[in-house]
């Protein structure tokens, strides 16, 4: 490989995305334990590995190095780290099962949907729906993860309010697999169209 090709590869962005796929196995050894101390930290883990996933499409566009490695890597990494905490979550009833079946059954289809139409050299934009949908599985992986009772205190008066954060969680993941299907059928007739012209 080519000092430039590598050059072009291992650029901050990219290095930002490889080191979210990084993360997953500790996020899952995390999550073997339904104990609240690991879930604080898987969540707090997760969140940062967000946050990475916000910042190297920044990065790339604000650098001006988006590549064709990062363009193919970053959302495996995303739908990684999601089905990952999704799946390490399941022994503990935290989530339902049909719902992390729709949301990989959604991602697998849309992947070889891509694959499928790069190979004609044709690039399918994500559309809002698909952003929103992630956003609302990373809260809903978020509060999935916290799962337990979390007290907080508000304004001057110090009010305390005791939020259930498993019940956060999967008024999130609702919205969010209903965007998941919403997003995957918008996907799916956008393929169509276009493989059809």
């Amino acid at each position: 490989m080519s000092e430039t090709r590598t050059g072009q590869i291992l650029n901050l962005p990219n290095i930002l995305t490889l080191m979210r796929i990084a993360i997953i196995p500790l996020l899952a050894f995390l999550l073997l334990s339904s104990s609240r101390s690991s879930g604080f930290w898987a969540a707090a883990l997760f969140a940062i590995a967000s946050i990475t996933d916000w910042l190297d499409g920044y990065l790339a566009r604000r650098m001006g190095i988006v590549t064709i490695f990062g363009k193919f890597l970053d959302p495996i990494a995303d739908k990684l780290i999601v089905m990952a905490a999704l799946i390490m979550i399941l022994p503990f009833n935290r989530v339902p099962a049909w719902m992390v079946l729709v949301i990989l059954g959604r991602e697998i289809i849309i992947t070889g949907l891509r694959g499928i139409a790069s190979t004609e050299g044709i690039v399918i934009q994500a559309s809002d729906l698909g952003k929103y949908k992630t956003i609302f599985q990373i809260v809903a992986i978020l509060g999935l993860v916290l799962h337990y009772n979390y007290n907080w205190f508000f304004g001057i008066s110090h009010t305390l309010l005791t939020v259930n954060m498993h019940n956060v969680g999967m008024f999130f993941l609702w919205i969010a697999t209903v965007l998941t299907v919403w997003s995957g059928v918008d996907y799916l007739n956008r393929f169509i169209k276009i493989i059809a012209k």
